[in-house]
Parts: structure tokens; sequence; C-alpha cells
């Protein structure tokens, strides 16, 4: 497995655990929530680096997403 397959399996691991814990559902169903996400997607596509954010920073994304529909960034 390279470098950047394992950091991003370590991230959808953070997120399915801090997600599961939050909402205190099921972790199978809190898998799911996120392996059907938008920010799901963007981990997996390496061209955009989101593996190299921290877990807490993809997760706020991901919150984000269920909150709105769709993932909001902030402007810096």
């Amino acid at each position: 497995m390279c470098k950047k397959t394992q950091l991003i399996e370590y991230i959808i691991q953070d997120i399915v655990d801090m997600f599961a814990t939050d909402q205190n559902i099921e972790y199978d169903e809190a898998m799911n929530k996120f392996y059907n996400s938008e920010v799901f997607e963007k981990l997996q596509d390496k061209e955009t680096g989101l593996y190299l954010e921290s877990s807490e920073y993809v997760y706020d994304l991901f919150k984000d997403e269920l909150n709105f529909g769709h993932i909001v960034q902030a402007e810096i």
C-alpha cells in the first residue's frame, strides 16, 4: 500500500469513528453515510490533496456537507 493510500485509510477510520461517536450511531451506519458523501469522493481523489489535511479538517467538511447539502469551505 502506498503512503497516500495509507493516509486516506487512516483519515477514513478517524472520521467514521468520530461521526459514529458524535451521532451515537452504529459504526456501519456511519461508514455508509461517509462512503456516500462528496467529501469521501474528494478524499479518494489524490489530485485534491485532501488526504494531506488533518482528520478533524476533513470531518468538519463532512459535517458541513451533511448540514448544507454540499461542501462548504471557509474563505481565507
